[in-house]
């Protein structure tokens, strides 16, 4: 097996951690990464991928300084959740974690990584010499520039500006490259897409838990259906911080997160977004729900949501523009009297009713990341999974969003979330 070889195999394989694998989830992702397609396979492990994905300037030479739970970027290049902050750089394709030695086993077990140990950088001499926890952060990363030669890299726009202070006095020119990143994270690794798969049943789960109780009947609050929310995912082994469930006219009022009793003849809007522990991704997914006999309003509104996620799909390929995607949307609400935010909206106007957000982003390690589906929607590659909510509303009254998880294919797409559109619970 060839380099090249080896890091698709790599990427396919998921994180390579050996203590983490599991039989069915390899299975997954094998299926995930031949659903893509041949050569979609072959473009993720590559290390020239930016290219691969439009990127058409020389790959650069990288660092990034963070720790790989709280960094995307990291997390995308390091799959495992360390956290504590360390150096990862890239110097002609090659890859260098320097790192503290406890974390080193964990390391050598990711294919295609050079594990540093801190001790090869001198550290012990400088926790004698005094220095401080930031301090010793700031001169490892300028040692790990040294022991590569790096003076010119590139860095994701987080960086921590303290390093980059200390890096540049010492004659190491940084700049940030959003594209870089932003390309190198749109096409999803199998153990990112298995990853993805396992939030959303668990998302799907805590949904299904939610519209139980609304149907069971009797006083319930938002506060009662976020609880069936952590339940079901415990069950599901996902973890989420929040979840909205907001009803009446708090639903028109954006991530309202919902409090007190729920009314009969109200909407409730259930947006949930868990993150699977294992690969650090997440799911994104809304519905909306009404008990007891909906107002003519809402039925309104839900329908042209439903419309409006149909033709999207109609739509949805490699190359179709995020901008597309919107007008589609815009079209729809447009053609049943809605207000949008495309064609009704004037210059610094808040627009308090209709369809006035975005149609989507995308979501991986952040729940909500490049690309967006909006005015400026940029072309999607395969390999992007983005969120698609459509939504209606109006101030005082509430509203209706429903929200899908769409992978985009080679030949078009896949719609990751399975659970029916129903207003009635």
């Amino acid at each position: 097996m060839d380099a090249l070889e080896d890091a698709a195999a790599r990427c396919l394989r998921g994180s390579g951690l050996k203590r983490r694998r599991r039989d069915q989830a390899d299975g997954e992702e094998m299926k995930n990464a031949s659903r893509l397609g041949s050569s979609l396979a072959k473009r993720i492990g590559r290390r020239s991928r930016e290219l691969e994905c439009g990127y058409d300037r020389p790959v650069p030479n990288v660092l990034i300084c963070a720790d790989s739970i709280r960094s995307p970027e990291l997390r995308h290049e390091v799959p495992y959740a360390a956290p504590d902050a360390f150096v990862y750089a890239e110097q002609n394709g090659s890859r260098y974690v320097f790192i503290g030695s406890m974390e080193i086993p964990l390391v050598e077990e990711i294919a295609g990584l050079e594990a540093v140990p801190l001790d090869a950088l001198g550290v012990d001499e400088l926790i004698e010499q005094g220095l401080r926890w930031h301090e010793l952060r700031r001169e490892l990363a300028l040692r790990a520039c040294r022991r590569l030669s790096l003076d010119d890299v590139v860095t994701p726009r987080d960086f921590p500006l303290d390093v980059a202070d200390h890096l540049r006095a010492n004659g190491v020119q940084l700049r940030y490259d959003d594209e870089l990143f932003d390309r190198r994270r749109r096409v999803k690794t199998g153990a990112e897409l298995a990853g993805i798969r396992r939030a959303q049943r668990g998302a799907e789960r805590a949904m299904d838990a939610i519209r139980a109780r609304l149907f069971a009947g009797g006083e319930v609050a938002s506060e009662d259906l976020r609880a069936e929310a952590q339940r079901a995912f415990t069950e599901a082994g996902v973890v989420a911080s929040d979840v909205i469930a907001s009803h009446g006219e708090q639903s028109a009022i954006g991530h309202h997160p919902g409090s007190g009793p729920i009314r009969e003849g109200e909407p409730v809007v259930v947006d949930i977004f868990p993150q699977d522990p294992e690969s650090g991704c997440f799911a994104d997914m809304t519905r909306t729900f009404c008990v007891g006999e909906p107002p003519q309003e809402l039925v309104d509104y839900h329908g042209a949501c439903k419309e409006a996620l149909e033709r999207v799909y109609e739509a949805i390929r490699p190359g179709v523009t995020g901008a597309e995607l919107f007008r589609i949307t815009s079209d729809v609400f447009a053609e049943r009297g809605i207000r949008t935010r495309m064609y009704d909206k004037k210059p610094g106007e808040v627009l308090e009713e209709g369809f006035f957000h975005a149609l989507g982003h995308g979501v991986g390690l952040e729940v909500h990341e490049y690309p967006d589906l909006a005015e400026n929607g940029v072309e999607l590659v395969a390999g992007d999974v983005v969120a698609v909510e459509p939504g209606a509303y109006r101030k005082g009254f509430g509203g209706c969003r429903l929200e899908d998880l769409v992978l985009v294919t080679e030949d078009g797409y896949e719609r990751l979330t399975d659970f029916p559109y129903d207003l009635a619970p």
